[in-house]
């Protein structure tokens, strides 16, 4: 891809798009706005292939902060433009509601934020990491079994234990939850 290598953009598309896609869907929460954020986010991977440096980490890492970095660019602006005064309507005109997120939609996401974070916290630190690699740092099992030096056979039980761990304790606290 350094090399502008344009049949490489899009074995980078077909390899990273699903991770990167649920990545920045979760952020922007529109599926117009994550499949733009993601096409900007790859042009940027291509602009900037020579940056890349495999010694920081794996090209999913890489592409990961990109795309994480776009959307997050987005809400930003979003936010930015909701907050704008307009000057065309006079103060207290009645609005039609938005399609954004309400307060009680930020409520309930960071009730769910807490909550799974509750639950990571609760695992083995090495289960925790594992999971936290995979699902924050976007590498695969074989990239995490190469950063941490353990067999990947290691890195598998580590990934189903943790998963079933989470899905027990966060079963228990949404029966806890209002």
């Amino acid at each position: 891809m350094a090399a502008g290598d344009e049949s490489a953009l899009g074995e980078l598309y077909d390899r990273w798009h699903p991770l990167l896609y649920s990545l920045v869907l979760s952020i922007v929460r529109d599926a117009r706005d994550a499949e733009e954020v993601l096409e900007d986010a790859l042009w940027q991977a291509w602009r900037q292939a020579a940056s890349f440096n495999p010694s920081r980490g794996g090209v999913g890492s890489w592409l990961t902060s990109i795309a994480r970095s776009r959307a997050l660019d987005r809400v930003r602006a979003r936010r930015r433009a909701r907050d704008e005064v307009s000057l065309d309507e006079p103060e207290g005109a009645p609005t039609l509601a938005s399609a954004q997120p309400g307060p009680a939609d930020d409520t309930e996401a960071a009730d769910v934020r807490v909550r799974v974070q509750d639950a990571l916290a609760l695992l083995p630190r090495e289960q925790r990491d594992t999971m936290q690699m995979a699902y924050f740092g976007g590498l695969s099992q074989s990239e995490i079994a190469t950063a941490t030096g353990q067999p990947l056979g290691t890195v598998k039980t580590r990934m189903r234990l943790a998963m079933q761990k989470l899905r027990d304790t966060l079963a228990v606290l949404r029966e806890e939850a209002p």
